[in-house]
């Protein structure tokens, strides 16, 4: 039997297949639907899935600011750079921008395990997210502006990503990392498909 169909039935005996579903949807989407707005209220809820993760010794420092005013939006999208690999595109259009954002913070002096703390609580964000039919991308590219559109001092909760949220409005697929025409950059095609590269099972295992 080959790999592919081993992990599926084991995803099958363990009851994996959902959440399986969820992180293979779970892509880095740009662009979305300004006409069905992800909410504050499902924000909320997203920060208080994050807060209840894993914590380096359970320091808990991330602080969560969100976002969902439209005037402040514009602010936060001024502040942001966009996908660093597609050299030609600006980021989205009017339209096709996030309808959201939350924006994780650490409260006091920034050490190198708030960073784990910071992927895991994301993720965790991104997860449920997709799970409530919405997506979204981290975004570390940010200006020295943030702190003042957002009304915070750096001093006391530094901004360290920004997850931009809404309802996807393009299509993700993965690539074979040996077939991508450009190692592991991703890539859109003449459609505006996104492609992403990712390395294969027998690559990673060690």
């Amino acid at each position: 039997m080959d790999r592919e169909k081993v992990i599926s039935r084991v995803e099958l005996d363990y009851g994996l297949d959902d959440l399986a579903a969820t992180v293979r949807r779970n892509r880095s989407y740009r662009r979305f639907d300004e006409g069905d707005p992800i909410g504050r209220d499902l924000m909320v809820c997203l920060v208080d899935l994050a807060r209840q993760t894993a914590s380096a010794a359970n320091l808990q420092p991330l602080r969560y600011r969100v976002v969902a005013d439209a005037t402040v939006r514009d602010d936060v999208f001024g502040c942001l750079g966009w996908a660093g690999y597609l050299a030609d595109w600006d980021g989205p259009e009017v339209g096709e921008r996030p309808t959201g954002y939350i924006v994780v913070c650490c409260a006091g002096k920034v050490a190198p395990l708030m960073w784990v703390d910071a992927g895991i609580a994301a993720q965790t964000i991104l997860l449920g997210a997709s799970e409530a039919g919405f997506g979204g991308c981290i975004v570390r590219n940010f200006s020295d502006r943030l702190p003042e559109v957002l009304g915070i001092d750096p001093a006391v909760d530094e901004p360290l990503l920004v997850i931009a949220l809404g309802a996807p409005r393009e299509t993700c697929v993965l690539e074979p990392l040996g077939d991508a025409p450009d190692g592991i950059r991703y890539w859109r095609d003449a459609d505006g498909v996104h492609h992403v590269p990712k390395r294969s099972l027998e690559d990673v295992l060690i």
